[in-house]
């Protein structure tokens, strides 16, 4: 829904043999609009209570939208993975090696001996 750069959803019940993508709801719960200002938020909440107590999962996305629009109670969560860092430690130990040369190892060869006749 919605037009070019102005996002709108609808929030629905699929159930999870079909598609997200399929279009074939079960139940719709509401629309969501994210530009401000707008106030154009319908959300039933009555049904998504009943829903999630019925065994319903919502996404990471749609409890932080349900937090914020006070329908459920909770922390939100991060839908964003965290970066790694950077690892510079393995980096710096790559380059002690190259720079420190391992002392040499002096190795004894047997030396042959004549059989005896």
């Amino acid at each position: 829904m919605g037009r070019k750069n102005e996002p709108s959803f609808r929030i629905v019940l699929v159930d999870s043999r079909m598609g997200p993508k399929s279009g074939k709801a079960l139940e719709i719960l509401g629309s969501h609009d994210f530009r401000e200002g707008k106030g154009n938020n319908k959300i039933n909440g009555e049904r998504i209570k009943y829903w999630i107590s019925n065994g319903a999962q919502i996404s990471e996305t749609m409890n932080n939208l349900l937090i914020s629009e006070k329908v459920i109670s909770g922390k939100k969560i991060n839908v964003l993975p965290k970066k790694k860092p950077i690892v510079k430690e393995l980096k710096e130990e790559a380059k002690k090696e190259a720079v420190e040369p391992s002392a040499p190892v002096a190795t004894e060869t047997p030396t042959p001996t004549a059989p005896a006749a």
